[in-house]
């Protein structure tokens, strides 16, 4: 039989963060119980703004490795740990740095822009990150005759080139298997089953996924959508972490979460971001490691398309 010790470890945790003058920041992705113990909340834009103003020698990421490293790279001389290195992204892993490179080096004068989800690498080969909360806000800051590249994810790509009817834009050709995995049949005969509900949409969903909702946005839009809108009723499509948040936000309102096409899933979880536990996070803290450490010359690369990022209002 399996013992519960979860009520003992978010004590440990909680003296280990006052011992040591750390801060949580975790992802709304992440487990229920692991967004109980964070200090902040929130989605990729909102985390990398938080990261710069944080007051504590060391910073934990709950998250997935591009998310400390994006820590490391705006607070260099803060301690940034991640308890679980192992935790990638199917998304960042979709473009690797010396390929995208080469694939720059094909589009002379075209503007980089990429999402804040890539490796550090890739970042130091960017003009301006963005995240789905401010893509299109980025893109459009850029002056129309301006080419660009757009990178990694397809469908947030296209779907920003939808919007703003841009034609000297390319993609990079990557996605996240969370959001590339729900089913278009499933979804409507949902939508058969629950009439009244609102379909939410993250932008990194297929094309013909984005189509059939009534809000697109990202987790942090599609939180205040659904507190704002008036429904009742929702069928979420993106990552499953985001119900606990949904739940806890709004307790009177029912949320269901879009299958995959894959039969033997209820819903879609990213398994990278469910590799956070209470347990490793309580021996990272104890160790004070896994560390996120940078080379120099890269973070500093990277640090100018994050804040170029940051200073588009």
């Amino acid at each position: 039989m399996k013992v519960d010790n979860s009520a003992e470890l978010r004590r440990r945790i909680e003296a280990l963060k006052r011992e040591k003058r750390t801060v949580i920041l975790a992802h709304y992705y992440t487990r229920p119980e692991v967004q109980q113990i964070a200090d902040f909340l929130g989605d990729s834009l909102a985390l990398s703004v938080k990261a710069q103003s944080v007051d504590a020698d060391i910073i934990l990421f709950a998250g997935v490795h591009f998310m400390a490293e994006t820590a490391k790279v705006l607070c260099p001389d803060k301690k940034v740990l991640i308890p679980c290195p192992e935790a990638g992204c199917s998304l960042a892993e979709s473009c690797d740095a010396k390929d995208f490179a080469a694939f720059k080096s094909r589009y002379p004068g075209y503007r980089v822009v990429s999402y804040v989800n890539t490796t550090v690498g890739v970042k130091a080969l960017t003009d301006v990150c963005c995240t789905s909360s401010n893509a299109l806000k980025v893109v459009e800051s850029i002056p129309a005759d301006v080419p660009v590249i757009f990178a990694p994810d397809r469908n947030l790509g296209s779907y920003i080139q939808k919007l703003t009817g841009r034609q000297n834009m390319v993609l990079w050709n990557g996605a996240c298997h969370v959001h590339e995995e729900f089913s278009l049949e499933k979804l409507l005969a949902l939508k058969r089953e629950h009439p009244g509900a609102k379909v939410v949409v993250h932008p990194e969903c297929r094309p013909y996924i984005v189509e059939v909702a009534d809000f697109v946005g990202s987790t942090a839009a599609i939180l205040d959508y659904c507190g704002t809108c008036g429904a009742d009723e929702f069928i979420v499509v993106t990552e499953s972490g985001i119900l606990a948040e949904m739940k806890r936000r709004y307790p009177g309102k029912s949320f269901i979460p879009a299958p995959p096409d894959d039969e033997s899933c209820a819903c879609n979880n990213c398994k990278y971001m469910k590799m956070v536990t209470l347990e490793n996070i309580a021996a990272c803290l104890e160790n004070e490691a896994p560390e996120i450490t940078l080379d120099e010359e890269v973070r500093r690369a990277a640090e100018r398309s994050i804040r170029n990022m940051i200073a588009i209002r």
